[in-house]
């Protein structure tokens, strides 16, 4: 999945879609046919999931053992939000609200605590680089017997987790400090999106105040991003969306700036290029003609703020022509070993990917140079492989995507509620 895309979550309350066998094995067929094509690595060789297996044995003795070097965090408040069908939680947020300051906790699973660079299940997702979401079926980057386990921030027992703390002045929401360290926590409680939207409109539900109150700050941080000029593809994003949106944009701005400005070393940035202005133009000359749609005078000077302004106004039939439209002229995201470029669509001067280990080595990568201070000899061609692979991953979930829709499924539908064999009588879509 692109930066930009959203996780989407199993809407509660729908089953499977249903298909015959013969379909499911076309299916089931298809997807070989893209592995083999784009190098894709579905299942694990014995030597890693043996050694996944073995690291998930005594985890709660090793916790105890940790707490000596570790932040103990486990009485805070701390929660995760992910989509309703999710198997692995590798981020989670605490928050308070000072006198002259917001206090910011990312949680992420401390992935290179159990995946260094001297085992199997390292080099294994190196290859991999990332984990690769077809509609319905997913192809990890880790061993879901260790992702789904120890390294999964699941609510009510203990865990390692890597904590971004970032102290936020009140009026700017600029970084007044930015702590990073090793930590122990126990989530509270594991939401989904939609339970999360129920907590912000319920006032005596639990966790109701610490969301309303990350909400709060989330917002600012989204509207302050869009005034930057960061470009907001997906206006009418839902509150519990937006506050997992905008705390790991914060986190992983943190992270990066804090191993550019203060280390100066080199790590696994993200650098979008810039359309040129020529691209640009046809751009917003393409999204001016479509019917409904006026692109507001005193935003042409910068085509993000444009976008951004139509897409408030554009009527819901026309959000999808206006996204294709900015799509089809923007390069390419890579990774880089330095920051050089910036991040166009964000706007942002540095960045880079922290906050999900569990499913992109660019993230392990820098965790581990975070935390050692030791960049790999191959950094550049980490680099390389995993802009290459991501590339690979989207190319693939388009052409399945399109294999769906040619034998009659809703990719979407497949994507949310996944798929089930029943008998021919029982199909129903």
């Amino acid at each position: 999945m692109s930066d930009e895309q959203a996780a989407a979550g199993t809407p509660e309350g729908q089953g499977p879609v249903r298909v015959p066998q013969d379909l499911a094995d076309r299916l089931e067929s298809k997807r070989e046919d893209l592995f083999e094509k784009f190098g894709i690595e579905d299942a694990f060789p014995p030597e890693v999931v043996e050694e996944a297996e073995a690291r998930t044995e005594g985890v709660q003795q090793e916790i105890q053992d940790e707490l000596d070097e570790r932040e103990d965090l486990r009485e805070m408040t701390t929660w995760t939000t992910d989509p309703v069908d999710a198997q692995d939680f590798d981020d989670a947020i605490s928050v308070e609200e000072r006198e002259d300051e917001y206090v910011l906790w990312v949680h992420i699973a401390d992935v290179t605590h159990y995946v260094t660079p001297d085992t199997e299940m390292w080099e294994s997702a190196v290859t991999r680089a990332n984990t690769v979401y077809l509609p319905g079926y997913t192809v990890h980057m880790l061993p879901p017997v260790l992702a789904e386990t120890v390294c999964s921030l699941v609510p009510n027992e203990d865990r390692l987790a890597h904590t971004v703390e970032m102290h936020l002045d009140k009026e700017t929401l600029s970084y007044d400090t930015i702590d990073i360290y090793k930590s122990v926590i126990h989530s509270d409680e594991r939401l989904t999106y939609t339970q999360a939207e129920d907590r912000l409109d319920d006032p005596d539900s639990p966790l109701h105040d610490e969301i309303s109150l990350v909400f709060d700050l989330a917002d600012q941080m989204h509207e302050q991003r869009k005034e930057d000029g960061s470009l907001v593809l997906n206006p009418r994003r839902d509150r519990a969306h937006t506050i997992i949106e905008e705390c790991m944009l914060k986190a992983n701005k943190a992270v990066t700036h804090e191993l550019m400005w203060n280390r100066g070393v080199e790590a696994v940035y993200r650098v979008h290029p810039q359309p040129s202005p020529d691209e640009w133009s046809d751009a917003l000359r393409e999204i001016q003609e479509l019917d409904g749609v006026s692109v507001p005078g005193d935003s042409w000077d910068d085509p993000r703020k444009a976008v951004n302004a139509t897409l408030e106004q554009a009527p819901d039939r026309q959000l999808g022509k206006i996204q294709w439209a900015v799509m089809k002229v923007m390069p390419r995201a890579k990774y880089m070993n330095d920051p050089f470029g910036g991040h166009h669509a964000l706007n942002f001067e540095i960045y880079g990917h922290f906050t999900s280990p569990i499913r992109r080595m660019s993230d392990l990568v820098n965790h581990w140079i975070v935390y050692q201070n030791d960049v790999p000899e191959t950094l550049i061609e980490l680099c390389d492989h995993a802009s290459d692979k991501q590339k690979d991953g989207e190319q693939a979930e388009r052409e399945y995507k399109q294999f769906l829709e040619e034998v009659g499924l809703d990719p979407n539908a497949v994507n949310n509620r996944g798929i089930e064999v029943a008998d021919v009588d029982d199909i129903e879509y």
